[in-house]
């Protein structure tokens, strides 16, 4: 369990910013009739409950609470409470619990006392305990300097006793401070103080009968507690349930009374609210704002309550096999609204002056959660201590288009690096680009921007900073700018010459018979219009005939028909196709859909070298030397039982001729980066533990084309397809080493390095890689951006083309 949270302010403090002024005047002293004594300076009695486990109660145990209104800590040690029946008789003696420790500045004491036989809650963890058996409805507790008993039994006797630093009597008690004691309290109902826990000496007038709300030394409540909400703030803050460290202290206690302002309310998806206190500390890693989890039912509050909330502290994980960041909540809130139409908390302001360059802690692949939050080094630490608060971002580019759960990106450092088309691209493990932030509404779906890459929210936009499981830490836009459109076109390739060979690539996304003509359509666009009718096409997650229904069926004769049908009524070519079926869910990929690549290729511009004996089993190997060089099956599969390719898609390899000349073209789809650790991960470095398989894909493939090198140096081979990972990663070095193949996406300036976009980064996930004989100057290389930048999409992929002279 972690430890007790202290608060940095003393409780009168904090108080003085919420309480009317007449509560923190300078209080008149009047003498009074019955037991009169000098005010108490220190610790005082806050609150007494004796009907703890009688009938109809829901605490299990009675209890006795103090406070210390002053400035300096109480010491408690050789201290004691006492308690006396409120009509002695000539035998009752005053029961004794002995006190250790001190009551903090500001800070409550708990003592737990006798336990009856009913009540569901327990007390918070007792800061001493005793075994007291107070009545629920009159008596009379005394704080004591010293543990031996008092033998007094009249009120002015106590009076005169020095030892009594202060005196609480109740309901018809005979030993009280002032002419009447505290009102009489139940099972149901403790007396206690008011929030500046004044002592005039008069209990009539001091204390109030009320639902028992026992707090301890760490500022917690019981675990559920009654259906009242808080009367008075508590002992803690919103920084200090924060901390200055990504996981709160008080994770898994129930804190009574924290105040703030509702800055933002959410009615969908994770109900709840945001509260952020308008008095923050001195320290800059200690957030001010927390989120308030209502679970389902829809928040009682509105933006400019002030609001007591009083519960449990939780540390939610959105995505913990991700490795995400941990968002501290306030869950089973009971909440008080103090008053209503208070201005927000100004918000802070994201930017290239307050958002670090560097992006995280290095903590060697471990946990950076109990690291110190250094917010002015680090990216992730400044947002994780701005979490649950107020930011802003002003005049910033859309850097990922929005989608249809109202989520857009957007980047607030101009210097992170911008693609050409107004995105920023992801360039090396090292350069995360930190200014990236998801944009959410809590507005109307009708009033989310339909956005492009390029285009910008103009002026500001603002709201609390959440944490998400699929954008990390998230802006709710409680107020968005205005989107200014950047224009953004879609691309059209350069058109070939006759005498080059073009050979394209396309994610088409789970294409199956039962996705839309809308769909097919659009693809076969990007083929026709974008690409310009290439003479091959690889084709990645093309699905079986009936798509993700799991029956066996493993044919996608179906799908590739009436793809190539589209392609033709888009003015395309009537292009032939080869394939290999593969063994049903052995692939990965949409359980049932069986994906797999496809050899799209026009018979007038090139020819497919049939040679018989490839299946989805049967490896494919390398024949001949020279201009004798051939496959043994095409089309063929490569080392399809080698472990490299479990639940993965096996590289579909064809021999095709182009001006009589042969040309080796593997489709690739390589094993998904699904349950890697993201860049915002609580472990840092993020491990990345789908390259595992990549980079044994990668060594299988690089053996095969070396293989085919050593038949023939000459050999013009082109690989490309969806390998799942960058051009700076091991698979990419490991799939081109010993210069058997070149990344083509390497030759591109770097703003033009991507084919995918993901959490605001411009990435490479496709490429296209050439064999030495495909000289430098015999290829024209493109990556034709048509889908990842834009709202409308007909996949989440960008397709490549490259025009080569053989």
């Amino acid at each position: 369990m972690p430890s007790p949270i202290v608060s940095r302010h003393s409780r009168r403090t904090l108080l003085r910013a919420t309480l009317p002024a007449a509560v923190t005047a300078s209080l008149v002293l009047v003498p009074l009739p019955g037991a009169v004594a000098v005010p108490s300076t220190g610790a005082v009695i806050a609150e007494v409950y004796g009907g703890g486990g009688n009938s109809g109660a829901t605490l299990k145990n009675d209890f006795i609470e103090l406070g210390n209104p002053s400035a300096a800590a109480f010491g408690l040690t050789g201290y004691s409470v006492q308690y006396l029946p409120g009509s002695p008789s000539a035998g009752s003696r005053w029961g004794v619990t002995a006190l250790s420790g001190s009551v903090a500045p500001g800070g409550r004491y708990l003592i737990a006392e006798a336990a009856g036989a009913g009540g569901t809650v327990d007390l918070p963890t007792a800061d001493a305990t005793g075994n007291l058996a107070l009545s629920a409805t009159n008596g009379t507790v005394a704080l004591v300097d010293g543990t031996a008993a008092l033998t007094c039994k009249t009120a002015a006797d106590c009076a005169a006793d020095p030892r009594i630093v202060d005196l609480v009597g109740f309901g018809t008690a005979v030993v009280r401070e002032g002419t009447a004691p505290a009102p009489g309290a139940s099972n149901t109902a403790s007396v206690a103080r008011g929030a500046s826990l004044a002592d005039t000496d008069d209990n009539a007038a001091d204390l109030r009968a009320g639902a028992p709300s026992p707090v301890n030394a760490a500022g917690e409540a019981p675990e559920g507690g009654s259906d009242n909400g808080p009367t008075e703030p508590g002992t803690l803050r919103i920084h200090d349930v924060q901390g200055a460290t990504r996981l709160s202290s008080a994770a898994g206690k129930t804190i009574a009374g924290v105040p703030g302002v509702v800055t933002a309310v959410r009615t969908h998806g994770s109900k709840g609210f945001w509260i952020q206190d308008p008095n923050p500390d001195a320290d800059p890693a200690t957030s001010e704002g927390v989120f308030v989890y209502t679970g389902s039912a829809d928040p009682a509050v509105k933006v400019g309550d002030a609001v007591l909330v009083t519960a449990k502290v939780s540390e939610y994980y959105p995505n913990s096999s991700g490795g995400s960041q941990s968002l501290t909540e306030l869950t089973n809130p009971k909440v008080t609204v103090v008053s209503s139409d208070n201005q927000v908390p100004a918000p802070v302001v994201l930017d290239g002056s307050t958002v670090p360059a560097a992006y995280a802690p290095d903590a060697a692949g471990g946990s950076i959660e109990a690291l110190p939050l250094r917010p002015g080094t680090y990216a992730l630490d400044l947002y994780e201590s701005l979490e649950g608060m107020n930011v802003e971002v002003r005049d910033v580019p859309v850097v990922q288009a929005s989608n249809e759960y109202r989520e857009l990106w957007v980047d607030a450092r101009e210097e992170d690096p911008r693609s050409a088309r107004g995105g920023v691209v992801y360039l090396g493990y090292d350069r995360p680009n930190p200014g990236r932030l998801m944009v959410q509404t809590l507005g109307p779906a009708a009033d989310f921007p339909v956005a492009d890459v390029g285009d910008q929210l103009t002026g500001a936009s603002s709201g609390p900073l959440d944490y998400t499981q699929f954008g990390g830490y998230t802006m709710a836009a409680t107020r968005l700018g205005a989107l200014q459109s950047g224009g953004l076109q879609r691309e059209v390739t350069e058109r070939a010459l006759p005498s080059e060979l073009t050979i394209g690539t396309y994610n088409v996304e789970n294409l199956d018979p039962g996705d839309s003509d809308e769909k097919f359509a659009a693809l076969a666009a990007g083929v026709v219009t974008n690409l310009r009718s290439p003479d091959i096409v690889a084709l990645e997650e093309i699905q079986d005939d009936n798509g993700p229904v799991n029956d066996g069926t493993v044919a996608a004769d179906a799908t590739v028909t009436k793809f190539v049908e589209a392609i033709r009524a888009a003015g395309g070519p009537e292009y032939d196709w080869r394939s290999v079926d593969p063994v049903n869910g052995k692939d990965g990929g949409e359980p049932g859909g069986n994906i797999r690549q496809v050899f799209l290729f026009n018979p007038e511009r090139v020819s497919f070298t049939d040679i018989p004996g490839g299946d989805a089993t049967t490896a494919v190997d390398v024949t001949g030397t020279g201009k004798r060089t051939s496959l043994t099956a095409s089309p063929g599969r490569i080392d399809p039982g080698d472990e490299a390719w479990n639940s993965s898609r096996k590289p579909l390899i064809g021999q095709f001729r182009f001006h009589n000349k042969p040309v080796f073209v593997i489709a690739n789809h390589f094993n998904s980066k699904g349950g890697d650790q993201g860049l915002d991960s609580r472990f840092q470095a993020p491990t990345r533990g789908s390259e595992t398989q990549r980079l044994k894909q990668a060594a299988v493939e690089q053996a095969f084309v070396a293989k085919l090198l050593a038949a023939d140096p000459d050999a013009r081979v082109v690989s490309l397809g969806d390998f799942n990972d960058y051009q700076f990663s091991p698979a990419l070095q490991t799939l081109t080493q010993d210069g058997v193949l070149r990344d083509l996406v390497n030759e591109l300036p770097e703003s033009e390095r991507y084919s995918y976009v993901f959490q605001g980064n411009s990435q490479v996930l496709d490429h296209i890689l050439v064999s030495p004989a495909l000289k430098p100057q015999h290829v024209r290389y493109d990556v034709v951006h048509i889908n990842s930048e834009f709202a409308d999409q007909a996949s989440d992929h960008d397709p490549q083309v490259v025009r080569v002279k053989p």
